[in-house]
């Protein structure tokens, strides 16, 4: 059950980019939303308010990962392009100790993303409907967990990205349409497609961003998605990708690709969005490691560097472009992926200032405040607003001067709910190689 809480000396960064407030309190009442901030000389402490001094250090909204997997720890995944292996594992993961199993660990991830500073996550792409399962566990207060917005399966053709365990398998807009209200008869939150091909299942250099879906198939899909007003969000890895998604009416491009002008104003003004415009999701983090790492150390193949190489290419191209045009951005990781673990989301904002050249006050703000506007929640979180959820990270140090304090949050709150001291379980040998990247 939630306390009534008084917030006091706070250095508070509130997502809008602007220079930290000092001396502030925050007042949360007892269901968690935020209901008075304000300098410590403005603010009376009411008598039924516990206090937590917070003692000089910064206080700012939770961070928002809007794309990971809950599937996987971010190891290597040695059974991608394995077909033989897949369809062994999935028929075990079927069973009842496979799900069970699968649930478990897709829970381990959630708690750790939580425990990291990530209050937000929206899962792109899962097994078996166990991110619904997990998401409606926390809203019953089964367990203290991040906000979870969920796609279920994501949508694909044969053949394509993520088929056929990741993905529901349609080959024409009538199938596509069906496989929509598939998902949404399971309660998923949003919609997921893939446009493209990718690197992880890739067979052929080239393959990770090759068009897979037709513009009428996206066009169909969006369509029966905004009808019941959910957003689509597409994986795309090519510049004629994008054009496709765009032109389909997709609300987020996930990955990216180089852009032209038509492309460049398709994000800006594109009428079959949902709400007339799309945004970009950039996840630099699970391109950089695999394009830079040599082959020895992640023992991929050819094939799967080429790939890599080209969509790292592809994906900076667009994350600067988009900043250039002023197009909406917003940021996540691809947790699952080969080294990319569910507590470094981070070192996508770390990405974002080393390769693209923004600030950590830009970063700051794409990882809060725009992605909870981009996903359609920034009416109770992503920044630090009165009536908004007490959703926060306390940091040592001013994130604004070294973005790696957020990699040691002292405190984690999540609707008004205070971890004090949140502990995660790392990969050393991962974050050792992460450490290498220069």
């Amino acid at each position: 059950m939630n306390k009534n809480y008084a917030f006091i000396n706070c250095n508070v960064i509130d997502g809008s980019a602007e220079e930290p407030k000092n001396n502030m309190i925050i007042l949360v009442n007892d269901k968690g939303v935020i209901h008075k901030i304000g300098n410590k000389s403005e603010i009376e402490i009411p008598s039924n308010y516990e206090i937590v001094d917070i003692a000089n250090k910064y206080v700012m909204p939770g961070l928002i990962n809007a794309h990971v997997h809950l599937f996987s720890k971010g190891k290597p995944l040695k059974i991608a392009k394995n077909d033989k292996q897949q369809k062994i594992v999935f028929k075990l993961l079927k069973t009842k100790l496979g799900e069970n199993f699968l649930k478990r660990r897709m829970k381990s991830n959630v708690i750790d993303t939580l425990n990291s500073g990530v209050t937000t996550i929206r899962c792109v792409g899962d097994f078996l409907y166990k991110d619904v399962e997990i998401r409606e566990d926390i809203n019953s207060n089964k367990y203290l967990g991040p906000n979870l917005i969920v796609s279920g399966y994501m949508l694909s053709v044969t053949g394509g990205h993520g088929a056929p365990y990741l993905s529901l398998v349609s080959d024409s807009p009538w199938e596509g349409r069906k496989s929509v209200r598939t998902n949404l008869k399971n309660g998923v939150d949003f919609i997921k497609i893939c446009v493209t091909g990718g690197v992880t299942d890739g067979k052929a250099v080239g393959q990770a961003g090759r068009l897979e879906m037709t513009e009428e198939e996206v066009r169909a899909i969006c369509d029966e998605a905004h009808k019941k007003g959910l957003l689509v969000a597409a994986h795309v890895e090519s510049k004629e990708g994008l054009r496709i998604a765009l032109k389909g009416g997709v609300d987020t491009i996930e990955h990216g690709g180089e852009m032209d002008d038509e492309i460049i104003g398709l994000f800006k003004d594109n009428p079959k969005a949902l709400r007339g415009y799309s945004a970009l999701i950039t996840t630099l983090h699970a391109s950089i490691p695999m394009s830079i790492l040599d082959e020895k150390i992640t023992k991929i193949d050819d094939v799967t560097k080429q790939n890599s190489l080209i969509v790292c290419d592809e994906m900076l191209k667009c994350a600067k472009q988009a900043f250039e045009n002023d197009i909406k951005v917003g940021l996540g990781t691809d947790a699952s992926m080969p080294y990319v673990t569910h507590y470094n989301t981070w070192r996508e904002l770390d990405y974002l200032i080393r390769y693209v050249g923004i600030t950590p006050k830009q970063a700051i703000y794409h990882a809060t405040k725009s992605n909870a506007e981009i996903l359609g929640i920034d009416n109770y979180t992503g920044s630090i607003d009165i009536g908004k959820n007490a959703d926060l990270v306390v940091l040592d140090e001013n994130p604004l001067k070294n973005i790696r304090a957020l990699s040691k949050p002292s405190m984690v709150v999540i609707r008004g709910n205070v971890i004090n001291n949140p502990r995660v379980k790392k990969s050393k040998e991962i974050d050792d190689l992460l450490e290498s990247i220069q």
